[in-house]
């Protein structure tokens, strides 16, 4: 076992290959599996390459050992916007093999996904409709597009994330986050779920509490003590969003249609979940010193 794409990407492929069901029917049957396209969506944007045409190109010189058959571009985008489905489920199934999944500690957050700058893309694109004018408060400006509401354990292991419009109520969409998350096993009960205050208030305490779960946050000025500032956790969700936004290039993503969109953000979250998954297994092996979020080996 190495720390580089290449034994990533295998990994990959074969958890991927063994979790997902084997296409049955009449017809030909594709020259590129469904385990092989995930494994080419990380690949993707690890690599950082945003535009699909550039990527294709490149994945002959780089990672044409590895994939027998490369599609166009026109096939590699329709066969990758079906696949959001499975690739959510990928994502599901390593955050339940991750170690980090027996942890007690949930991080939950939401940040800004941008789909475009001017009136005229906001008034012609396909996204009018879903994506909206909403606040960012950490940066003091409005924006518009969606915004990704990722919970996610210590190490940055992705348990369950949602996109929603940017002016949708973040506490009801966080409380719709989590229940879907404990229906399906995301959630087990007696978790801890760190926020911020931008989800404050008794009702979605009550709701996180009927879940079995703990929410805590930081105090606002105006109330009582109760659990202090939180500012070294915080600093865990800051340097997730940071990861996101920065080597996996969450505000870049380039899509034009609410399916484009759902599955290049899907396929951002699937590759940080890949990458720590990955870097469990290199710390098993005693290849690194301690897991985490190491992506510097996987992108040249």
């Amino acid at each position: 076992m190495l720390a580089d794409l290449d034994d990533l990407l295998i990994a990959l492929y074969v958890l991927a290959d063994d979790l997902l069901p084997v296409r049955r029917g009449a017809g030909r049957r594709p020259r590129i599996s469904d385990a092989e396209l995930i494994a080419l969506a990380v690949a993707q944007i690890l690599l950082d390459c945003h535009s699909e045409r550039r990527f294709l190109r490149l994945v002959h010189r780089r990672l044409g050992h590895l994939f027998p058959y490369i599609p166009l571009q026109s096939g590699y985008n329709k066969r990758l916007r079906s696949l959001a489905p499975r690739i959510c489920e990928v994502i599901a199934y390593l955050a339940r093999i991750s170690p980090s999944f027996c942890e007690r500690v949930r991080l939950l957050d939401s940040t800004p996904v941008p789909c475009g700058q001017s009136r005229e893309t906001r008034k012609r694109s396909e996204l009018a409709g879903w994506a909206a004018y909403g606040y960012c408060a950490s940066h003091s400006r409005y924006f518009w597009g969606l915004r990704l509401y990722l919970l996610c354990a210590p190490d940055g292991m992705p348990i369950s994330f949602c996109l929603a419009p940017a002016n949708d109520p973040e506490r009801e969409v966080a409380a719709a986050m989590l229940t879907r998350a404990r229906e399906r096993g995301l959630l087990c009960g007696g978790e801890t779920i760190v926020g911020d205050k931008g989800f404050s208030g008794v009702e979605f305490e009550q709701i996180v509490a009927g879940l079995d779960a703990t929410f805590i946050r930081p105090d606002r000025r105006n109330e009582k003590l109760r659990f202090g500032n939180l500012g070294g956790i915080r600093q865990w969700i800051e340097s997730i969003n940071d990861t996101l936004k920065g080597q996996l290039s969450l505000e870049d993503h380039g899509a034009h249609i609410p399916d484009g969109a759902f599955t290049r953000i899907a396929q951002r979250i699937l590759a940080l979940a890949a990458g720590v998954w990955h870097s469990w297994l290199l710390w098993e092996h005693g290849i690194i010193d301690k897991p985490g979020r190491h992506f510097t080996n996987y992108d040249h």
